[in-house]
């Protein structure tokens, strides 16, 4: 059995990456190829033609419709055959391939793998700070070799910030707050406020000041599986609270993590911020720093997952520093739970 909800909403990439070249990408292990079409609208289709399993990512485009480079077979962006391999034969409209339904939203194309009937675009989780007036988003992709959920413990626990990103986000202070963890509905919240402390070498960039600052950070876990992290700096005394802080600069930190099978997942990164938005150079250069911190997280989540299969009789274990993750994870082992309990929906996709 998988270990991630199917009727739910998944990143399948970047805005920019899906061009009207077919892009391969396998998402909950379904193998996928996404291509914009002449309108500039998105066709997700599975990547295998119903001939003889070419995948269709290697096809050729024509118009809206994609020609399987192995014999020929003509389908249309709704998967139907238009044309069969010998050009005298009637094309047969039963012949089709699976095509899922995608939405474009917060610069991301998102794709509904489980049954269509039940694919709402209400349900994409609510990255507001990726499109408000006011706000820049930018960020990265990469392909990790680890469980999506390890994604989320690391992401749910910023303590490793500590010893995992020091010289550049990381500070002892961050080992010494408190931290309040709580649960509203299906949403996790991990907080913690550090009170005048020295602003770290990232903050202190950008409040184009050094000294002591008040500092947040703020985790929301969001199913299927997308983390945002609030964060942020202002100096001591300008009034900043843990529920209320836009008094410095603030930034929201966008995890989503899609599982592309058991053991990899596919992690879209990036940070929507209230400062410096008109700055392209800055955007352009806090993303290549970005990336630069969340390699040395992909590096640790892809050695934890080798010591996982490399000690099977060996459980995680869980400190007060866990509960968000741990949280995280009961939440998406519920859910799971209860859509295997519902019927699936007459004439749903296989």
């Amino acid at each position: 059995m998988s270990t991630w909800l199917s009727n739910a909403w998944y990143v399948a990439a970047w805005d920019r990456e899906v061009d009207s070249r077919p892009l391969a990408r396998t998402i909950c292990g379904v193998p996928m190829m996404f291509y914009r079409k002449l309108d500039r609208g998105i066709v997700a289709m599975r990547d295998a033609c119903p001939h003889r399993l070419l995948p269709l990512s290697m096809g050729l485009r024509e118009g809206d419709s994609i020609r399987c480079r192995y014999h020929g077979l003509k389908l249309g962006p709704d998967g139907v055959a238009e044309e069969m391999p010998l050009r005298s034969e009637k094309a047969n409209k039963g012949i089709c391939a699976e095509v899922f339904a995608v939405v474009e939203r917060y610069r991301f194309v998102w794709v509904w793998v489980g049954e269509k009937e039940k694919a709402d675009p209400a349900l994409i989780p609510d990255l507001w700070p990726c499109s408000a007036k006011g706000w820049r988003f930018d960020g990265g992709y990469f392909e990790i070799a680890s469980d999506y959920r390890l994604a989320v413990d690391n992401l749910m626990d910023l303590t490793h910030e500590t010893y995992v990103h020091t010289g550049s986000i990381g500070q002892p202070e961050i080992l010494h707050a408190p931290i309040e963890t709580f649960v509203k509905g299906e949403q996790v919240f991990v907080r913690r406020w550090m009170p005048g402390v020295e602003a770290p070498p990232f903050w202190a960039e950008a409040l184009r000041k050094q000294g002591q600052v008040d500092r947040w950070q703020i985790c929301q876990f969001m199913l299927p599986c997308a983390v945002i992290i609030d964060v942020g700096v202002a100096p001591v005394g300008a009034g900043a609270t843990v529920e209320q802080h836009d008094q410095g600069v603030r930034g929201f930190v966008i995890d989503v993590m899609t599982p592309q099978d058991e053991t990899s997942h596919h992690y879209f990164w990036g940070m929507a911020r209230n400062f410096d938005i008109d700055d392209d150079g800055f955007t352009a250069r806090f993303r290549q720093q970005q990336g630069g911190v969340f390699l040395q997280d992909k590096e640790v989540l892809e050695a934890r997952q080798r010591a996982i299969e490399a000690n099977p009789h060996m459980k995680l274990s869980a400190y007060n520093i866990d509960e968000g993750g741990t949280r995280a994870r009961q939440i998406i082992a519920r859910a799971i739970k209860v859509q295997r309990q519902q019927p699936e929906t007459e004439g749903a996709a296989k």
